[in-house]
């Protein structure tokens, strides 16, 4: 039991580690995207951009958020059983119907471009919209594939997909912007040209995947559709993944839709409270390019844990296995709580050296968002483990509870972000405010639902407080050292490095020392009995 536990756990972390490796380049990849792209197109060009972005996102999550899970969880369970003949059934039945998704989502954003750039209230944004319209497409294509691959809980393909996508969007995408502006074309061409970046990105990894597919099929053709030969009805397997998709898609879109109205928001309430168009949307860009996407980076990584955790925690409830269901549970909530804890800590206290050291130059940019991003780095742990929490009520067939919690979190943002927004003492800081207390009710309510639900685990103040002060310790410390150097030797970016290596640093030891990671954690890693004789001989664990 103890060998199928540890294999289990094994086959947990390297799922995660993929993703949450293939899942921190691409974020990376994008957050550093965003540097050139802000010097070509400015924060005005940048507003443009990001909006159509959001309106993209909202077509993204209705169309794609909940069919790749379903597909997942069907094909694990039907690999529980050895249903090979079933499985390729399931696929080729969910892939028509992303086909038919994706087309129409398309033609939807193709037409109607010009009323969604009115509703917020960025007209010049049409462009952009009409641009990154066929993305949606593709990306449903792709999506059927990466939720086969989700189910057989192989995780390669879709980190390297999105690798693809990312180095793509990119390269592809900071070309055609500088070739637009040499051309002289108006911003809101020059936007839509970077936009295309990512349309080009989409298409090459949908067709990696295709590829990546015929080659596993070919590689592992089995006698097991012998021994199975039954298969459902394709009436049958659209209704499960319909029942599973629709709940997950619609707590999805409702935060995609949300997003959307903070779009809205945050010009119109700025403008009614005497800000300028221009400077209004000079704002919204500064804080959608540099806060936003910091704040996004960490919850991003930690999807990779809910994309493994999803496939591996069905399986175990389809086989009645207790114990490995316990195991996936517990260690998914205390990897998550790990890492978000100093990311979140961290990134609130260092926003203004973190913005800094990646847009040096942009000084009014930097000065309008570091506040802001101080704000929503406390967010980070509630946005992830928000994130995996919804994970984990998929799993266990309650799709219909994050439906709950999301309705309930976003009209708390919607309702805060009008009030305070449009109030002169918090003006854009509402924003951020909003979003907090978002994250924050939602957490809550999904961890209410899986304490009634799933079985047993360690409580939500046991799995946080032990890293929570080895953050706030370790990062405390690596910022006083920072404030230090920088007081006596002035400004420099390599001291914002040095401190958050320092953080890093502490952090893991303190880790270990508040025994915040069990000896099983270390294991699992790679080189993980060295590292448990490492850390024994240093006295930092038992």
């Amino acid at each position: 039991m103890q060998d199928k536990e540890s294999s289990a756990r094994r086959q947990l972390m390297s799922g995660v580690a993929i993703m949450t490796f293939s899942t921190a380049i691409v974020k990376i990849i994008g957050l550093v995207y965003k540097i050139p792209m802000l010097r070509l197109l400015s924060e005005e060009g940048m507003a443009y951009f990001n909006a159509a972005y959001n309106i993209y996102v909202m077509f993204y999550m209705i169309s794609t958020a909940g069919l790749p899970v379903a597909i997942s969880i069907l094909v694990s369970e039907n690999r529980v059983h050895g249903n090979q003949k079933n499985i390729k059934k399931i696929y080729r039945v969910a892939l028509a119907l992303f086909f038919l998704i994706g087309l129409a989502g398309m033609l939807c954003m193709l037409l109607l471009s010009k009323q969604f750039a009115s509703m917020i209230e960025m007209d010049q944004s049409v462009w952009c919209i009409i641009a990154i319209a066929p993305t949606l497409f593709f990306v449903c294509l792709s999506s059927a594939v990466r939720g086969y691959f989700q189910g057989h809980q192989i995780m390669a393909h879709t980190g390297i997909s999105q690798i693809i996508e990312a180095v793509a969007k990119m390269a592809i995408g900071l070309l055609f912007a500088a070739w637009a502006l040499k051309k002289g074309y108006d911003l809101p061409v020059v936007a839509a040209f970077g936009v295309l970046g990512l349309t080009i990105g989409v298409i090459l990894s949908a067709l990696y995947l295709m590829l990546a597919k015929i080659v596993f099929e070919a590689r592992h053709k089995s006698t097991n559709e012998l021994q199975t030969p039954y298969t459902d009805t394709a009436k049958k397997i659209f209704l499960r993944l319909v029942k599973i998709a629709i709940p997950i898609t619609l707590s999805s879109s409702v935060m995609g839709v949300t997003r959307i109205v903070d779009t809205a928001l945050i010009a119109s309430r700025l403008q009614d409270i005497g800000f300028s168009v221009e400077l209004s949307t000079k704002i919204y860009g500064a804080y959608s390019t540099l806060a936003v996407p910091v704040y996004n980076l960490p919850p991003a990584i930690i999807s990779g844990i809910s994309l493994s955790l999803v496939p591996m925690l069905t399986a175990a409830i389809e086989a009645r296995n207790r114990e490995k269901e316990k195991m996936v549970l517990s260690s998914s909530l205390r990897i998550c709580a790990l890492f978000a804890m100093p990311c979140a800590v961290g990134i609130s206290m260092f926003s203004r050296p973190i913005l800094e050291l990646l847009f040096a130059g942009q000084t009014w940019a930097v000065d309008t968002a570091a506040p802001l991003l101080s704000v929503l780095g406390i967010a980070v742990l509630f946005a992830s483990m928000m994130t995996v929490t919804n994970a984990i009520l998929q799993a266990y067939g309650q799709e219909r509870k994050p439906i709950i919690s999301m309705a309930v979190g976003c009209t708390v943002n919607i309702v805060f972000n009008y009030l305070l927004i449009g109030s002169e003492t918090f003006n854009i800081y509402g924003a951020p405010l909003s979003t907090l207390l978002c994250t924050a009710t939602v957490m809550i309510l999904n961890f209410c639902f899986i304490k009634k639900y799933a079985v047993e685990f360690d409580g939500v103040i046991k799995l946080l407080y032990r890293p929570m002060a080895a953050a706030v310790i370790s990062v405390g410390s690596a910022f006083g050292i920072y404030m230090l150097l920088r007081q006596k030797l002035g400004i420099s970016n390599v001291f914002a490095l040095v401190g958050i290596a320092v953080a890093a640093l502490l952090y893991v030891v303190l880790a270990l020392v508040f025994r915040a990671v069990e000896t099983e954690d270390i294991r699992i890693l790679p080189k993980g009995e060295k590292l448990l004789k490492l850390f024994r001989k240093l006295k930092l664990i038992k």
